[in-house]
């Protein structure tokens, strides 16, 4: 059994409403057939020298869950924001490829419908953080 000072599970769950709205209609595509959002937690003081028991105890648990979780792809909650699913490099032209790993988990096929907006919109890329959207031009989405 794993052990950890102050563990936390936090189960959201969805379907009614939720289900009946299209993946495609809105950029939140996880709908129809997710029965819950799970968010997996511990919490430490600044002062805890065991950090890295602490990371160890999440990726531990997130490992163990992997059976009973969505897959191909993995999904994520982008509010939720998860690093360890990757990131743009600091200072440096966020690229489509590098952002889709990540993207395809938050918002499956809407990814590539966020880039060019985030194209049109924001060209320049002056919104951005270590997940954010790219510019990078992509092909056009077929009708």
């Amino acid at each position: 059994m794993m052990k950890e000072d102050f563990p936390m599970m936090i189960w959201n769950p969805y379907g009614g409403m939720m289900a009946k709205i299209s993946e495609s209609e809105i950029p939140f595509p996880h709908r129809k057939g997710v029965i819950f959002k799970i968010q997996y937690l511990t919490v430490w003081p600044d002062s805890d020298t065991r950090s890295s028991k602490h990371i160890k105890w999440i990726k531990d648990l997130y490992r163990y869950m992997m059976p009973y979780v969505s897959s191909n792809p993995r999904q994520a909650y982008v509010n939720y924001r998860d690093l360890d699913l990757g990131k743009n490099k600091k200072n440096a032209k966020s690229s489509f490829k590098r952002s889709q790993v990540w993207g395809a988990k938050y918002f499956k096929d809407n990814f590539k419908r966020l880039v060019l907006i985030k194209s049109m919109v924001d060209p320049e890329n002056f919104f951005r953080h270590e997940q954010s959207i790219p510019v990078n031009p992509i092909p056009k989405l077929s009708s």
